[in-house]
């Protein structure tokens, strides 16, 4: 009865080790200072990243990951007001976060588009321009997402942009007047 019990232990304790190193191996992710929307609670793990590269053209199929040259060099960072959608899609949420002084603006994107991520709709990048107080928000649906803008119910599409645009227009810091969005450039009709 003995070499069971040690037996059903150590098989346990192989099971535990396993188990939670698979889950440190996704939080390694979290540690780049480029937002990654990638979440450990997600089923299966996903590769798409959120790249904040300058926008200067819309993003072709084949995006370099981002480099350091894309990072935050000072390591400096501000707070900004975030908007997320209540549960019912009725209003929204505000909440204080901390983002890079540097770009302020492409951090606060990314942490919003973060929140949007899930099991069968994710973006491969995003790209921010600001110009005379209007920002266009270029989004790239990642190639193996199971879902497209067009297939976001009412409620998604108000968590999702609506968000977006309440954080841009609402840090009165940035001074942004309207918000659009383009899919590859092209302009998404809401």
């Amino acid at each position: 009865m003995q070499p069971k019990k040690y037996i059903l232990s150590l098989i346990l304790l192989v099971v535990c080790t396993s188990i939670s190193s698979c889950g440190s191996s996704d939080s390694s992710d979290s540690t780049v200072s480029v937002p990654v929307p990638n979440s450990t609670a997600s089923p299966k793990p996903r590769s798409s990243q959120v790249e904040t590269q300058p926008f200067s053209t819309p993003p072709s199929p084949s995006d370099e990951p981002p480099t350091s040259a894309n990072k935050a060099i000072s390591g400096k960072t501000t707070t900004v007001t975030l908007y997320t959608s209540d549960t019912q899609c009725q209003d929204y949420v505000a909440k204080p976060s901390s983002v890079s002084a540097d770009e302020p603006i492409n951090e606060a994107v990314g942490k919003v588009l973060q929140e949007r991520e899930t099991a069968d709709f994710s973006l491969a990048g995003y790209r921010v321009n600001v110009k005379n107080d209007i920002a266009t928000i270029d989004l790239r649906i990642a190639p193996d997402s199971k879902r497209q803008i067009a297939s976001l119910s009412s409620c998604e599409q108000f968590a999702l942009f609506g968000s977006l645009r309440k954080t841009l227009t609402s840090n009165a810091q940035w001074k942004i007047k309207e918000v659009r969005f383009t899919e590859k450039g092209e302009e998404i009709s809401l």
